[in-house]
């Protein structure tokens, strides 16, 4: 039984390290909250949820390199 405790929380961990807030996203990419809220909702990237009480946004990785690819293209 404390097996499928573990197992359950690796699941978690590991699906939990697969989004990024909003904050950490920004972070990574080196643009502000307010800019990456304005990238989400013109391409349609992140999932907004609520948690607790707060709205937030959660993005992939993949969504993530997206923007980069996304940003890049713009800028040239």
């Amino acid at each position: 039984m404390r097996r499928n405790a573990i197992n359950e929380e690796h699941h978690q961990l590991q699906k939990a390290l697969k989004f990024v807030t909003t904050r950490r996203a920004a972070v990574l990419l080196g643009i502000s909250e307010e800019e990456l809220r304005r990238i989400s909702h013109e391409s349609g990237f992140g999932r907004t949820e609520m948690a607790g009480g707060e709205e937030d946004t959660y993005f992939t990785y993949e969504e993530l390199r997206q923007i980069c690819v996304l940003a890049v293209n713009t800028v040239h």
